[in-house]
């Protein structure tokens, strides 16, 4: 009979101590996640596994271990950021002239890279060591796009030059150059975007459908 307690004792206790390790482990995966976060919008673009330590409060030991496995970390770190930006987004159109639609996709825009811009900044540097960062600006990419094609009429649409340019005013590169190349401050950046924008809706015919 004791011999059988001891065992049962023994197989109650050992998925305890498993839970344990996993939930440590959890806890430094989150805070390594968070620590990134915070470096990364501190500007520094590419932290070292020192620096993330440092930052997170753990050993360094620990945080090699969770490296050893980037891309979940940057799969974290995008739905994060992906959380904070999406209502904005996905927020809905008035029903209104297409044009006033565009100049306020421009100001959405200008809130979603602003807010983004740092660790976009940083994905850039690491996604050609990355097969998940890559992909992931890919479909930004063709996301960012189809948003503006979804707003524009029929006529404008087959007005390949005019859809083309109004998809490089309102992309993340051209943002970054503004901020980033050009050293323009935010409010600047963002009456650059929205007069390149208005510049090219005057140059369409202004018989376009509303």
């Amino acid at each position: 009979m004791k011999t059988g307690v001891r065992t049962s004792s023994s197989a109650k206790a050992a998925p305890e101590r498993v839970d344990g390790r996993r939930e440590r482990s959890r806890s430094s995966h989150r805070r390594i996640v968070e620590a990134m976060l915070e470096l990364i919008n501190g500007g520094d673009l590419a932290p070292s596994a020192a620096r993330v330590a440092e930052e997170a409060g753990i050993g360094l030991r620990t945080v090699f271990r969770h490296f050893d496995d980037m891309d979940s970390l940057y799969a974290e770190i995008t739905a994060t950021i992906t959380e904070r930006v999406m209502p904005i987004v996905t927020a809905p159109y008035p029903d209104q002239d297409w044009r006033t639609n565009v100049r306020e996709l421009v100001r959405r825009r200008v809130r979603v890279f602003e807010t983004t811009l740092p660790f976009r900044l940083a994905a850039n540097i690491k996604r050609y060591q990355s097969p998940f960062l890559m992909g992931q600006y890919s479909k930004v990419v063709m996301l960012e796009r189809d948003l503006i094609l979804r707003l524009l009429p029929g006529e404008v649409l087959s007005d390949r030059v005019s859809v083309e340019a109004l998809c490089a005013a309102l992309s993340f590169q051209n943002w970054r150059a503004l901020r980033h190349d050009q050293g323009l401050p935010a409010e600047e950046a963002a009456t650059v975007m929205g007069h390149m924008v208005d510049t090219l809706i005057a140059a369409l015919p202004k018989g376009g459908a509303a």
